[in-house]
């Protein structure tokens, strides 16, 4: 048996401070910011700095992707041989959570998407584009194209993993605040190369963080959270007679 002690968590912070700053987000849209920053890294007659870039487009966005993609399928066949392996029995709520969570966040990005038909900046007229900008809760301008950026799907590639800290965090802390930092870091480099190549603005990434943020946390929640509890080790029971 196992020794591991069930780590206190306040669920009402990571709720609760997300759900402000979305609130937030919506009340007062940073368009001033995204189209700031856009403008920062777009040159007129050339486009924006990282359009043509080889190694934004080919490794941090096709290859870097693929490899997330590759984690979750790993996790996927953990789980399934977490029933029938004995060895990776006690890490089976873990990898049902990683699956669970790392397919929520991911898959809920097409679908928004479509749904809010935000337009990238690279479609933009003042970006050498056709389409007219609009903010996030304002009518579409008529279009036949579109638009399909809001939120992030390659940010999202790299928050997603900020499941693998909540995976972790009961049964081994250190490891689990490396992989936050790693998520986080790994997600925002995907925001800052997309930025670079004209695909996302700022907010929409933060968005993605958001999202997957709170996905992670609420299935943490109902998955793991409860089960998480104290087990003594034999040798603690034979001391205990």
């Amino acid at each position: 048996m196992v020794t591991y002690a069930v780590r206190a968590f306040n669920f009402k912070a990571a709720f609760i401070l997300p759900l402000v700053l979305m609130a937030s987000l919506l009340i007062f849209e940073p368009s001033a910011l995204d189209l700031g920053l856009a403008r920062l890294m777009y040159v007129p007659e050339s486009g924006f700095i990282g359009g043509k870039s080889f190694f934004l487009e080919d490794i941090l966005h096709d290859r870097a992707k693929q490899l997330v993609i590759v984690f979750a399928v790993l996790a996927i066949i953990g789980f399934a041989l977490s029933f029938v392996w004995q060895k990776l029995q006690r890490w089976r709520p873990q990898l049902g959570y990683l699956v669970l969570a790392l397919a929520v966040s991911t898959a809920l990005v097409t679908p928004v998407k479509i749904l809010t038909a935000v337009q990238c900046p690279w479609d933009l007229q003042e970006f050498g584009g056709q389409e007219v900008y609009s903010g996030l809760l304002e009518p579409r301008p008529a279009t036949n194209k579109p638009g399909r950026c809001w939120p992030g799907g390659h940010a999202s590639a790299g928050f997603s993993l900020l499941a693998l800290f909540f995976a972790l965090r009961d049964l081994k802390p250190r490891a689990a605040r490396a992989c936050l930092v790693f998520a986080i870091g790994l997600g925002t480099v995907f925001s800052l190369g997309r930025m670079l190549q004209g695909a996302h603005f700022f907010s929409h990434n933060l968005w993605t963080f958001l999202f997957d943020w709170l996905i992670c946390v609420f299935f943490y929640w109902l998955v793991l959270y409860r089960k998480n509890t104290p087990v003594q080790s034999c040798a603690a029971m034979q001391v205990a007679r």
